[in-house]
């Protein structure tokens, strides 16, 4: 009874005070589609993590074969088949960069020791000598540069081939999707084998093979894309407007799909790197004294019992690049998908 008698006093039912131009202010800044896109793909630790690694395998790759004392194809057969040896970690035991080998016996030797070399080579040699580190670094280096030219060329003609089969449709469209259709059915390798009996194996060869089908997946996305996006309202006004089918095409189908593109892209790099590797490994790819990472993982393969790291460490790279890349490609989807955003 208390509570009901107890007076309440008039200042409660003054109405609250505010700043009226506070009322409509936004709190977080606005966000184009790009930053909103960036700050999705910041989240993802696994995202970034791949591309700090990609960063670095990069530098490694432009600088990696300058670190080195000794040319990527200068062999010297007295210093064949040495185990890796790195001054700074050479005393640490439990690592395995201080030049020692283990024999069948069971025994623990110093190769560098034995056979007097004041040098280091920090991935070790190959059984010509060469310096598996300079070698190491400049295969990836062409195994990048074959697959960012494949990936390049695949974009642009599957962009341009998908986008005008979209945008025309009809007998056009029926025609160019047949082409795309007697291209994929033709495997790879068939393709490859006659680059070779045409061309000399090499980087032009495995580039051309590689972007004769590569392409086509691509065209097939992009021209999905073009099917549902023609008919909507600002390819309709420009079309009012007067624009031509070629300003439309470019300037605005294209650049609303760069999202798809740039995913698309980033799955194509590993598949190349994979692809050429596989060719190499098979003797289709480059030859001497060139090295990828696919030649050096044949060469370690043939001598992998009696010394596993010339295999190992060029395996070890090729699967860091394409996990990372892999990685990279499923968080760019995650961020600039819109049917994968929560």
């Amino acid at each position: 009874m208390a509570n009901i008698n107890e007076k309440i006093s008039k200042d409660q039912f003054e109405p609250a005070k505010f700043d009226a131009s506070k009322s409509e202010q936004i709190s977080k800044p606005s966000l184009n589609f790009w930053q909103d896109s960036w700050m999705r793909v910041k989240k993802n630790k696994g995202a970034i993590i791949s591309l700090v690694l990609i960063a670095i395998i990069a530098i490694f790759a432009l600088i990696g074969p300058s670190l080195s004392n000794f040319e990527y194809d200068k062999q010297n057969t007295s210093h064949a088949n040495l185990p890796p040896r790195i001054p700074a970690l050479e005393n640490v035991e439990w690592l395995p960069f201080d030049g020692t080998r283990t024999l069948k016996n069971g025994n623990v030797v110093n190769v560098y020791e034995q056979k007097k070399i004041e040098e280091y080579y920090w991935f070790g040699t190959d059984g010509l000598g060469r310096d598996l580190f300079s070698r190491v670094w400049k295969g990836t280096q062409i195994s990048l540069y074959i697959a960012f030219l494949a990936a390049f060329i695949d974009m642009v003609i599957g962009v341009a081939y998908g986008s005008i089969s979209g945008y025309f449709g009809g007998r056009l469209d029926n025609i160019m999707q047949r082409i795309i259709e007697v291209l994929s059915g033709i495997p790879n390798l068939v393709i490859v084998i006659l680059m070779i009996l045409v061309l000399k194996p090499g980087i032009i060869s495995i580039t051309i093979a590689l972007t004769i089908t590569g392409w086509v997946s691509m065209a097939r996305v992009v021209r999905a894309q073009v099917l549902k996006m023609k008919n909507q309202e600002f390819v309709l006004a420009s079309r009012t407007l007067g624009a031509s089918h070629a300003k439309i095409i470019f300037k605005h189908l294209i650049p609303n799909l760069a999202g798809v593109i740039i995913i698309n892209t980033m799955f194509t790099i590993p598949n190349a790197i994979f692809f050429e590797a596989f060719l190499s490994f098979i003797g289709l790819g480059l030859q001497e004294p060139f090295a990828s990472l696919g030649t050096l993982i044949d060469d370690g393969f043939r001598s992998m019992r009696a010394f596993p790291h010339l295999m190992f460490i060029p395996a070890i790279v090729m699967s860091v690049i394409m996990i990372a890349f892999n990685l990279v490609a499923d968080g760019l989807r995650d961020a600039l998908d819109p049917k994968m955003r929560d």
